[in-house]
């Protein structure tokens, strides 16, 4: 959309990724990854920012947004880590810095602790990372995800609307809310809604938990004090688990940070990225 244009396509191995660079060539590499079921587009005020100092890398996984949407597409955890690291390849990036939300944050980290793929830091922002994860409400729809596939359209709009609503602490602009709606919406994002759910699987973190005691670039752990989706007792947990990580809780933040208060956000990732070594 021409709010927040992705005009470059690459083909990774789950399909077409839609993809976009901000800032001058010769800063230093910034990717950012996001959530569901959300899209790239709630970087954006971030995104821009971070531009002036950084070349801004962001992208729609596969599934997500602008990008392919398709019967039959492997949009799991798994594959999005796979996807990641095929396009970090593909932007010619070795060290990058890494930012990421939600079960963006599972695909940096299966990216980084299965895949190989560099950092020169992480910054993880109310990330998918520890078990159990998954609200009641996530965990229905992917028991049944069939059944909820089936809904009438505009029962379909509603549940969405709410379920997106849900994320932000002090509640999303309506003009917001409708851009993060709409891309799950007509025939092929409501199969695409139910589809990522469906393939949601614990065992994707389940696998690499055990690996973040080995983590050994910088790393920044950023949680909504008021997540609604994921607790901030699991920011702590996982700030715990990693060696030397920086733990900045947001205060008037819920689950979708980047919306709720996107200037503490910014500051607290230039506040980390300006003092690395």
């Amino acid at each position: 959309m021409s709010d927040w244009p992705l005009p470059e396509t690459f083909t990774s191995s789950s399909g077409a990724v839609r993809w976009n660079r901000l800032g001058e060539a010769g800063r230093p590499a910034l990717a950012l990854l996001h959530g569901t079921p959300f899209s790239s587009y709630v970087w954006r005020a971030v995104a821009r920012s971070l531009a002036r100092d950084h070349q801004v890398f962001v992208w729609d996984m596969p599934g997500y947004g602008a990008s392919e949407k398709s019967a039959g597409q492997d949009v799991s955890l798994a594959a999005q880590g796979r996807v990641f690291t095929e396009l970090l390849a593909h932007w010619g990036l070795e060290r990058p810095l890494v930012v990421a939300h939600d079960v963006g944050g599972a695909v940096a980290l299966r990216a980084h602790l299965l895949h190989g793929a560099g950092y020169r830091a992480l910054a993880l922002v109310d990330p998918v990372a520890l078990a159990p994860w998954g609200s009641p409400f996530f965990r229905l729809v992917r028991d049944h995800a069939e059944v909820f596939e089936a809904l009438p359209p505009p029962l379909h709009r509603a549940l969405v609307r709410e379920y997106v609503g849900s994320a932000g602490g002090p509640g999303l602009h309506p003009m917001v809310l409708e851009r993060l709606v709409q891309p799950w919406l007509g025939e092929a994002g409501q199969a695409a809604f139910y589809r990522q759910i469906a393939q949601a699987d614990q065992r994707h973190t389940d696998e690499m938990q055990g690996l973040y005691t080995g983590i050994t670039v910088p790393t920044l752990i950023c949680w909504g004090e008021d997540d609604a989706w994921i607790p901030v007792a699991k920011g702590r947990e996982l700030a715990a688990a990693v060696p030397g990580a920086r733990w900045e809780p947001i205060a008037r933040a819920g689950h979708l940070v980047q919306e709720d208060t996107p200037a503490e956000l910014t500051a607290a990732l230039l506040g980390f990225l300006r003092h690395l070594p």
